[in-house]
């Protein structure tokens, strides 16, 4: 590998930030020209069949050119959802008794399944001596 084809590519600046089962890089990295740019990545770890741990990474490359109105958006967009959502965590993997709704279709509608209990009113109980 030539030095010059390193240098193209070299971090002049690197955070991390571990979240979960997720991790966010924020790059500083330099363009031929030697001006700088950032690189945000997402890595996500995924269990495979077999066991193993393996990550999937998605890559935003952000020049700054772009920085004022990506900040702007940027702020914008979790104002917006602070602000309407609180910041708390709704999820079934964060809340312990967290349901999550069912639907289920019925010629092209989807409707909203209310509980658990009116499950059991879809499903015809059978016993082994019925088969």
């Amino acid at each position: 590998m030539e030095e010059r084809d390193f240098m193209e590519n070299e971090e002049i600046f690197s955070k991390a930030l571990r979240a979960g089962r997720r991790t966010y890089f924020f790059d500083v990295r330099t363009t031929k020209a030697g001006d700088y740019y950032l690189t945000i990545t997402e890595s996500k770890k995924f269990s495979t069949d077999g066991g193993e741990g393996e990550y999937k990474k998605h890559k935003i490359y952000l020049y700054k050119e772009d920085f004022t109105a990506f900040k702007s958006f940027l702020e914008e967009t979790t104002s917006f959802i602070l602000r309407e959502k609180g910041e708390e965590v709704i999820s079934e993997r964060h809340i312990k008794d967290f349901k999550k709704p069912i639907y289920h279709t019925e010629e092209k509608s989807v409707e909203k399944v209310e509980d658990d209990n009116s499950l059991s009113s879809r499903f015809t109980n059978i016993e082994f001596e019925d088969i």
